[in-house]
């Protein structure tokens, strides 16, 4: 991925990457126009007359507007806020830089929320953890125009880059707690569903705030689970009868209470919810269990736990930061627990049946394919990023990504699911590059775990290739890349009656004649095209 840097002063130690290119200083007319990313990356200038500082200041929205102009539209361009890092005020009482410094961060807010490819960058996450003498050097700054201090040049870069992950929803999909001294305080063995600590005084009040917390966390679509060794029926009179606990049982998507190893039941949760364990965390005050975790589940994210419960606050913070923070929630993220409760009803349903096609109708599957919009595509980038079960490929693509490969004449597609036990949103899809006139290559196939096994590929690919075949192509060209999460795919296109043409090193190359072939209809899903 290739990063175009607009600048007025010296970045080059803060990045560091081959992949960057950077303007001259203050230059917004010359740009590398074959860049996938664009950043705006300016400085408060460090001036002692703020009637010109506010006068500068106030010409680099209109620069933005033009520099957006002249890059490709299918280009993402990232705007970092400002922040004033040497603030000389003669008058207390004059605001003017500081009032033009917001009045520029309102703006361009404003502009990336009227424009899909702009983010914005709040540079206040990274200044706000440092002192001005600790950001600055000013012998750097003297001699080379290095406003950041150049030791902090990895930290910048690394947080950068988290940045980056979250505006390409990259983040961890599952939390799995603890309870005694977790999310409560106490041991409800020996103090009662009374006695424990959550709510009224310290350190009650802090355990409370920590649950209000992942109430929200599980709100902005975090999937949250538990894992204790505890008496099951303690815990549920828990919820059942604490008047000051916030979180309550049936906000738990999946539950392991009992003397089991905790390695094994996070892997059965795992197994139940159908995710990967490198997409959990694991949360416990016992550093014995979390070093066990570490040693059997090495993918799964082991966190330190505060020693102290007033700790908790900024515990929740380093969470949310590191593990579950993105730029934007979409809507699927808003519904991803509701997705998961209707799950488990799926899964009590299905036990009622002995023949699985009776299953299948009986859930009456309706599924509806649109082409990529301006309202879909970050659904459609975010799946490309975190989909590996069913991923025939398993390429990432930005939002950027996306739309150029619809510029390009290209042709995506994206699947919604929905059944009578609920709306599993955006779930899939289908990515076709043009060859030819009458030939096509599958560049991307996937679906989200939660609709696997129900016919559903293959009738969200029949459906797309009788349009092509409509539209005059004949070949379908598709490959499937070996990874080591999707092996359960290594045979799709031979069951959806591919031939396979060569195979090298695990990786599967097909081809498919349309004429040759005849796309049969799956009887039990109700399929609408948008």
């Amino acid at each position: 991925m290739r990063f175009y840097v607009f600048r007025n002063f010296t970045v080059e130690n803060l990045f560091g990457n081959p992949e960057f290119i950077y303007s001259g200083y203050n230059d917004i007319l010359t740009c590398d126009y074959q860049s996938d990313v664009y950043l705006w990356l300016y400085f408060v200038p460090v001036a002692l007359n703020r009637s010109k500082l506010k006068d500068e200041i106030k010409t680099y929205f209109q620069s933005i507007e033009l520099i957006y102009n002249n890059v490709p539209a299918n280009g993402t361009f990232l705007i970092f806020t400002l922040r004033d890092f040497y603030n000389i005020k003669y008058q207390n009482a004059d605001f003017s830089v500081e009032n033009e410094i917001d009045n520029f961060n309102r703006q361009v807010v404003q502009f990336a929320k009227e424009r899909q490819n702009v983010k914005v960058v709040d540079i206040s996450d990274f200044v706000c953890r440092y002192s001005v003498n600790q950001l600055v050097d000013w012998k750097f700054f003297c001699l080379s125009k290095m406003i950041i201090n150049p030791k902090l040049a990895t930290s910048f870069k690394s947080w950068f880059f988290e940045q980056f992950d979250k505006i390409q929803y990259k983040r961890k999909k599952c939390a799995i707690f603890d309870l005694d001294n977790t999310l409560w305080g106490g041991v409800i063995g020996e103090d009662g569903s009374n006695g424990i600590k959550i709510g009224g005084n310290y350190p009650g009040s802090a355990f409370l705030m920590f649950q209000e917390g992942l109430v929200e966390l599980m709100n902005a679509g975090v999937i949250l689970a538990i894992c204790s060794k505890n008496n099951e029926n303690d815990v549920l009179e828990v919820f059942r009868e604490n008047p000051y606990m916030r979180l309550k049982r049936e906000d738990f998507s999946a539950v392991r209470i009992n003397w089991d190893s905790k390695a094994e039941n996070i892997k059965q949760i795992a197994e139940e919810l159908n995710i990967g364990l490198e997409s959990i965390i694991f949360i416990d005050d016992n550093p014995i269990e979390r070093e066990l975790v570490k040693a059997f589940l090495p993918e799964v994210e082991v966190p330190d736990f505060p020693e102290q419960p007033y700790e908790l606050l900024p515990f929740f913070s380093f969470l949310v930061e590191k593990y579950f923070s993105v730029y934007e929630l979409t809507d699927e993220d808003k519904l991803k627990n509701s997705q998961y409760k209707a799950n488990q009803q799926r899964d009590l349903a299905k036990s009622k049946f002995i023949d699985y096609s009776d299953y299948l109708k009986s859930l009456e599957i309706e599924i509806r394919i649109e082409n990529a919009n301006k309202f879909n595509i970050p659904r459609i980038a975010q799946l490309t990023q975190k989909t590996n079960q069913f991923n025939l490929k398993t390429k990432r693509y930005t939002e950027a990504n996306i739309r150029k490969i619809i510029s390009e004449n290209n042709l995506v597609f994206c699947l919604n699911v929905k059944d009578k036990f609920g709306d599993s949103g955006i779930t899939g899809v289908l990515i076709l590059k043009r060859l030819s006139d009458a030939e096509i290559e599958i560049d991307t196939f996937l679906l989200s775990c939660r609709i696997l096994a129900k016919d559903i590929e293959f009738a969200f690919l029949n459906e797309i290739l009788s349009i092509q075949k409509q539209n005059g192509i004949r070949y379908v060209n598709a490959v499937y890349m070996p990874t080591n999460k999707n092996s359960q795919v290594s045979s799709f296109y031979e069951k959806a009656g591919f031939t396979l043409v060569d195979e090298e090193l695990g990786m599967k190359k097909y081809k498919l004649d349309l004429n040759n072939i005849t796309l049969k209809e799956i009887s039990t899903l109700k399929i609408e095209k948008a």
